[in-house]
């Protein structure tokens, strides 16, 4: 399945920008007339598997210009429920049609008993959660005989009989399926802040060789009364010390990983993501340098 993953990941994001946005439906038409300086486009999958909808038009005038990458919410790989067949004949037809760079979905859950939530919900750490959702996921790669990658949660509450740490748990995940990691580094650094774990311990767990997609995005803090709580809303600018974690990726691993600006709610202008854009753009361009520095002194 790695094989597979280098196959079908066929843009050579070294020799072009790394960096990508979320496409969101207030953005497509200024995207489709205007086409800014991009390195690739995320869809969330479910909201173009219609063939027939307005925006899986939109989507075919993007894609001669753009490299697509299909994100998913509802495959809902940590649920007890068997694999919704419909969904993922759905995905596997919209794969074949958009033919994108990668594909992905979460290390979550969002349904019980064909009750579908909202949320995507965290799992209990366990090798029984572990083992259901290998096999989930090597049943959806079996199906759309390509690769797909997991992305770590951000979380709120943890389950009491979880045995795993979240990054070995993730890990355990790619080495027995062969996926490959969609690493959010909002995500670690929200969710260090509610479970009290450092950043630093989750980034040394995860090889960087597996991680082919990289997320960042904004957050909110929001007060409760039983005490202060980060909340990963994607309605934000993307915090600075996110930033430097990005920053210290680069650094360590190089700039080649295609990176994600993400931004769901409260949508800006696109200036306004492009900006966010530029700015993971100089992280890489100002890594480089320093290496071609390093290299002739």
């Amino acid at each position: 399945m790695a094989d597979q993953l280098r196959k079908h990941n066929l843009v050579d994001f070294s020799s072009q920008q790394s960096i990508g946005v979320g496409l969101r439906s207030p953005h497509i038409i200024e995207m489709i007339t205007q086409r800014p300086q991009l390195g690739w486009l995320e869809i969330h999958s479910e909201n173009y598997f219609n063939p027939h909808s307005l925006a899986r038009q939109q989507l075919r005038q993007l894609q001669p210009h753009y490299p697509i990458s299909c994100h998913g919410i509802g495959l809902s790989l940590g649920s007890a429920d068997p694999l919704n067949v419909q969904h993922l004949q759905q995905l596997k037809q919209l794969v074949t049609e958009t033919e994108p760079f990668l594909i992905s979905d979460h290390l979550s859950w969002i349904s019980v008993d064909g009750h579908y939530f909202n949320d995507l919900l965290p799992l209990p750490y366990t090798e029984e959660a572990l083992n259901n959702f290998c096999d989930k996921v090597i049943q959806v790669q079996d199906v759309l005989q390509r690769p797909m990658l997991i992305e770590n949660p951000s979380s709120y509450l943890q389950f009491q009989h979880s045995t795993i740490p979240e990054w070995e748990f993730l890990m355990a995940v790619q080495q027995r399926t062969d996926c490959g990691l969609l690493l959010d580094l909002n995500n670690i650094y929200v969710s260090s802040f509610n479970h009290g774990f450092d950043c630093q311990t989750y980034l040394a767990a995860i090889n960087p060789a597996v991680v082919q997609e990289i997320h960042l995005a904004g957050f909110i803090r929001k007060q409760l009364p039983q005490g202060e709580i980060w909340i990963d809303t994607h309605s934000q600018p993307v915090s600075d010390e996110v930033w430097l974690l990005y920053q210290q990726w680069v650094h360590c691993h190089g700039s080649e990983t295609p990176t994600l600006i993400e931004w769901d709610a409260d949508i800006p202008p696109l200036a306004i993501l492009l900006a966010e854009a530029n700015k993971a753009q100089a992280i890489i361009d100002k890594e480089l340098a320093n290496a071609i520095i390093c290299n002739h002194a």
